[in-house]
């Protein structure tokens, strides 16, 4: 857990700072923001397979080339470098193969239409999605991890489903009678619960960016991811 505590900008400074730790700490920070790597390369049209290797590739360059030596997080959050160094890197992997192909070479670029075809968002909204859903994640098995130290495994289990949409009435009567409590006793275990998610969610944005300031615009670009999803449903 203690990589989620640490300011992902404070990784990137000591790995730029002191280059002998740069390679454990990045390869954390990287293993921690996979899945919107893989996800976007994956929606650019890549195979299963070319997408698990040049997710690989593109972190290898991130860490081993310092790609992230002349970040600022003053120009912008975490997430937004990911994403311009994962475009940037695209597009050399697309000349080069351009160029591959110029030579003769048999370069192919395999297009999973069963994939793509009921999906009408792009490689940059699906990056957004999968990276607040990574942060989410974060952020529930910190809320998990403080359960268990209250010893209240348990009752998180029980609790958790209602915190992914706002539960109905009628979910938490069964809830209450299903563990002999009052409805009302759920319903406001369920709310702190949720109040206490959010935190933790600000918390781990909040390492991804430079200030408060940028944790409220960062606050503000997800939002819309939010509102993106739910109008495409």
């Amino acid at each position: 857990m203690s990589l989620f505590r640490t300011t992902r900008w404070s990784l990137i400074a000591a790995a730029r700072d002191t280059p002998s730790r740069a390679r454990p700490a990045l390869e954390q920070l990287c293993q921690a923001y996979r899945p919107p790597v893989q996800a976007y390369i994956r929606r650019s049209g890549y195979s299963s397979s070319d997408t698990d290797d040049l997710t690989q590739t593109f972190f290898l360059g991130f860490i081993e080339r310092g790609w992230y030596s002349t970040a600022d997080p003053q120009r912008g959050s975490f997430r937004a470098l990911v994403l311009a160094s994962l475009r940037h890197f695209l597009v050399d992997q697309h000349d080069h193969a351009t160029a591959l192909k110029r030579g003769g070479a048999n370069v192919s670029l395999e297009l999973d239409t069963d994939a793509l075809a009921s999906a009408d968002a792009s490689p940059e909204q699906v990056f957004q999605q999968t990276w607040l859903g990574t942060v989410l994640a974060h952020a529930m098995r910190r809320l998990e991890a403080e359960w268990i130290r209250a010893g209240k495994a348990e009752q998180f289990e029980q609790l958790a489903p209602l915190l992914v949409e706002r539960a109905e009435g009628d979910q938490i009567k069964a809830l209450a009678a299903a563990t002999g409590q009052r409805a009302n006793t759920v319903a406001v275990q369920a709310h702190r619960m949720r109040q206490r998610l959010r935190q933790l969610v600000r918390q781990e944005l909040l390492h991804t960016v430079g200030s408060r300031g940028a944790l409220e615009r960062e606050l503000e670009e997800l939002r819309g991811v939010l509102d993106t999803e739910g109008h495409a449903r």
